[in-house]
């Protein structure tokens, strides 16, 4: 059995995922798939948003402490999300095993118009400050997100109606959406790299990070990269099945180099 813990990024939580966790579940039989939520977000959207990286990942790793799991965990982690996993990846190594970030951008490795692209600054302002609709900011953050589901008015709808629905129980704050735009500026990212295996994953047309983001991680980490040729920021809801599979034969590299197995 082995414990994978999934974070997402700015403003999303656990319940965004959708159906990816079975998805995961499906490809990785052993899993025990456990989706945490950044505080500011979702289950926690009372508190307030950490302006620093570090005290999320000191939540982060809690969390499945009071959940009685125990370590090293597998980490699946989003943007913000994979900010914080690389924290914990770097402070506290031996709690995990390893770590699949995706279409993440750290600091110093990529200047920031990369690490978020200048085409969404005006979305992303308007969405903060200005937008009153629930519909109108999910919308925009689907069209920022997403390549493929976006282009499937059907499937677009049913992902709308859920966000909207999430956002009536439990929404975050304009403040802690900025409080958490602060934390992802100030991150900075060792330069070595942490302890644990590394998965990069990226979407090719992803409309909020330059790819060149990731591959610049991979490249002065030296670690295993894959890259979606059609999914935009959100690759778990454009092809989850793909992020499972890559999953699934990262782990699988894994024991063919004879890494120490899951238990």
């Amino acid at each position: 059995m082995s414990t994978w813990v999934l974070l997402r990024g700015l403003m999303r939580d656990s319940r965004h995922w959708g159906k990816f966790p079975e998805t995961l579940r499906a490809c990785v039989p052993d899993a025990e798939v456990v989706c945490l939520d950044l505080p500011g977000n979702g289950s926690l959207c009372a508190l307030p948003s950490p302006t620093r990286v570090d005290a999320m990942q000191r939540h982060c790793r809690d969390e499945p402490n009071r959940r009685g799991l125990v370590p090293p965990y597998y980490v699946l982690a989003m943007s913000l999300g994979a900010m914080v996993a690389v924290a914990w990846a770097a402070s506290h190594p031996g709690e995990l095993r390893g770590c699949v970030l995706v279409n993440t951008s750290l600091r110093p490795f990529s200047p920031f118009r990369r690490r978020l692209r200048p085409g969404s600054y005006a979305a992303l302002l308007r969405l903060i400050l200005a937008e009153r609709t629930e519909r109108g900011w999910e919308d925009t953050i689907l069209r920022l997100t997403s390549r493929r589901v976006v282009q499937d008015a059907e499937a677009s709808a049913a992902v709308l109606d859920d966000w909207i629905g999430f956002r009536r129980v439990g929404r975050t704050s304009r403040v802690n959406a900025l409080r958490q735009l602060l934390a992802a500026a100030r991150f900075r990212a060792p330069s070595e790299r942490p302890p644990p295996r590394l998965l990069i994953l990226t979407g090719t047309r992803d409309a909020l990070v330059d790819p060149s983001c990731s591959r610049r991680v991979a490249q002065v980490w030296n670690c295993d990269l894959a890259e979606h040729p059609g999914a935009g920021h959100d690759i778990a809801l454009d092809d989850g099945a793909w992020v499972a599979t890559q999953v699934r034969d990262w782990l699988q590299a894994g024991h063919d180099r004879g890494l120490p197995p899951r238990d």
